[in-house]
């Protein structure tokens, strides 16, 4: 079984990824967050930044772009072969109302006959290996039959489900009954994703189907980055003090770098205090008795306000017990 870190925009930028790379269980693969090409041919430089090798050492890492204009894909798997990047990913997974709008990412499942034209275009044009990251459909689970017929036409690299509709944003149970008929159907490899924030959600997946050959974290990984950890039997929680002592401090380290390298980057307290308190909106829950703390992270509107409620976050409160 292969992990890979899901593209969370925002967030799994490459100041992050390196972070957890340096510091936790590294993943397979980690796809960026999404690319959007445009027909002025150029990506903006905050995109680029973000999958320039030399700000991506060591890291395997997969480039997404998100498009509904073959054109512009064929453009930017050329740009990326030009960095040394053979894999990409295409969007279609996106439930973003500006995004499906345009008829992009999830958006793009409601026109499958021109999906099915985008994705001839871009196979007999691209020399990349190309693997799509898909929702159900936009409505009805029932659209992702026709949905899996297109994709099994084409020499998908992989197909990474995540079982909800768009409709479903992040809400209800992923339809698992859905993702057994796409994983018995697809012609390419299969890596599922969607809700796994415990080893035991992970077993239960593992179980269900064994016929798939990898999972994508996402939130669950954001919660709590030691999850590949413990889903790898490399990390048990319960047992002496002195481990979840050792557990916290890397947690720290692990905060630490991300603070520093936005520090780095962002211009002006304000902008790294945004990206830090996105990023405590998930490892918030990685800590028992914490809401104090972090409502006076969530408040702080000078970096030092910031760091003395991270610190004594760290300092006074204890990590979740395992679940």
């Amino acid at each position: 079984m292969k992990f890979y870190l899901a593209p969370m925009e925002g967030i799994t930028g490459y100041i992050y990824r390196n972070a957890y790379h340096q510091i936790f269980l590294p993943m397979d693969k980690y796809f960026s967050p999404f690319l959007a090409p445009n027909q002025s041919r150029s990506l903006k430089t905050r995109e680029l930044q973000d999958i320039l090798p030399e700000n991506n050492p060591g890291i395997p890492l997969v480039p997404q772009i998100l498009t509904n204009q073959w054109e512009d894909f064929v453009w930017a798997t050329e740009k990326l072969r030009e960095l040394g990047y053979r894999e990409v990913n295409l969007n279609l997974g996106c439930p973003s109302g500006t995004v499906t709008a345009k008829g992009r990412g999830a958006g793009f499942l409601a026109n499958p006959e021109g999906l099915d034209r985008f994705l001839d275009n871009i196979f007999s044009r691209s020399t990349a290996e190309i693997s799509i990251k898909t929702r159900l459909g936009i409505k009805d689970p029932a659209e992702f039959e026709r949905l899996m017929e297109i994709y099994s036409q084409y020499p998908l690299k992989e197909l990474i489900i995540h079982p909800r509709v768009r409709e479903d944003y992040y809400k209800n149970l992923p339809n698992l009954a859905a993702f057994a008929r796409g994983a018995v159907s697809s012609s390419c490899p299969v890596c599922y994703n969607g809700n796994i924030f415990t080893q035991k959600d992970f077993w239960e997946i593992e179980t269900r189907f064994p016929q798939i050959s990898a999972v994508m974290l996402g939130r669950g990984i954001l919660k709590n980055p030691m999850l590949l950890e413990e889903i790898a039997g490399e990390n048990r929680r319960e047992g002496s003090a002195g481990r979840t002592s050792e557990e916290k401090c890397r947690l720290r380290r692990f905060h630490d770098k991300i603070y520093t390298g936005y520090q780095r980057i962002m211009s002006g307290e304000r902008n790294t205090l945004f990206k830090m308190k996105e990023l405590w909106t998930y490892l918030g829950s990685a800590f028992e008795g914490g809401e104090r703390y972090k409502k006076k992270i969530k408040k702080a509107e000078r970096l030092k306000d910031y760091e003395n409620a991270v610190g004594a976050l760290f300092e006074e409160c204890t990590l979740i017990g395992k679940n």
